[in-house]
């Protein structure tokens, strides 16, 4: 089983996937959209990479304000979170993203990604952050091998 991961964008879905033994989340693939409502074929290209990578659990950036209250974007989440839900009848962890788009950009920046380059990057390297610090809580929590 595997760990899927989203960035939640108006026009795009960052995807990550995780490694079979949940340690490492991978950039997997930025799913685009012509409108920001325009959500079945994106919805149904998540439900195929379910299938195609064994994913067992979603976790969906959960874009929180810096006062941690919930503005328009994170009730967005919300409902995709509780469509996902009934659509693939998975678990799917809502996970504080604030600040991993700028995260997404400085990793960039150490690897000499060129700024005219970075739109085909940007969502899919912060689905894999998201991932990644949820990766992190859950192995915390676990404790020791």
């Amino acid at each position: 089983m595997r760990i899927m991961g989203l960035d939640y964008g108006s026009r795009t879905m960052g995807v990550a996937i995780s490694d079979p033994l949940l340690l490492t989340a991978q950039a997997h693939e930025i799913i685009r959209r012509s409108r920001e409502n325009h959500m079945r074929k994106t919805l149904a290209r998540i439900e195929k990479l379910i299938v195609e990578n064994d994913v067992g659990e979603i976790v969906l950036g959960y874009p929180l304000n810096m006062d941690d209250s919930a503005g328009d974007r994170a009730r967005l989440s919300e409902q995709l979170a509780d469509t996902l839900r009934r659509r693939t009848g998975l678990k799917v962890v809502l996970w504080d993203e604030r600040l991993t788009t700028v995260e997404a950009h400085d990793v960039m920046d150490e690897v000499g990604v060129r700024a005219d380059e970075r739109d085909e990057y940007v969502d899919k390297i912060a689905a894999a952050i998201i991932l990644q610090d949820y990766l992190n809580e859950r192995a915390r929590k676990a404790g020791p091998a």
